[in-house]
């Protein structure tokens, strides 16, 4: 598979099932063409795998959405679930380590662990919105 362009309108079909990498990058960012060619060759590796490129230029309020302020940066999600974030160019063997702990991953503890969580930060939002309105 080779990689896809991911826009605000696809974003949530895209990231639901599987896993899913998202390269943000800019068509004037050094780093991000180096890192290109990497992603490039790893999407056609892995043909299980939803290989996402988001341009922060054109794409600025999605990029937001994720607070990207330093590009490239790689999103990884599991099934619908955000798993890993970090800026700067892997290098190709990083990236398939990453690859290989996303494989490896135990999905009914991070359901579990991300239920908890979604649970805790809505209860605190609840907690501070009664606050303001006392």
């Amino acid at each position: 598979m080779t990689t896809t362009v991911m826009t605000a309108d696809t974003h949530d079909e895209t990231v639901t099932d599987g896993i899913v990498l998202i390269d943000f990058w800019a068509d004037w960012c050094g780093p991000c063409k180096n890192f290109a060619p990497v992603f490039e060759a790893a999407s056609e590796q892995h043909s299980d795998i939803t290989f996402a490129k988001v341009d922060t230029e054109d794409q600025r309020e999605l990029a937001g959405s994720y607070g990207i302020t330093s590009i490239p940066t790689l999103v990884a999600y599991r099934d619908g679930i955000p798993m890993f974030s970090q800026a700067g160019a892997l290098p190709a063997p990083a990236l398939e380590n990453l690859i290989e702990q996303l494989r490896g991953v135990d999905m009914d503890v991070v359901r579990k662990e991300y239920a908890e969580q979604v649970a805790a930060y809505k209860a605190q939002q609840a907690l501070e919105a009664e606050g303001e309105n006392a």
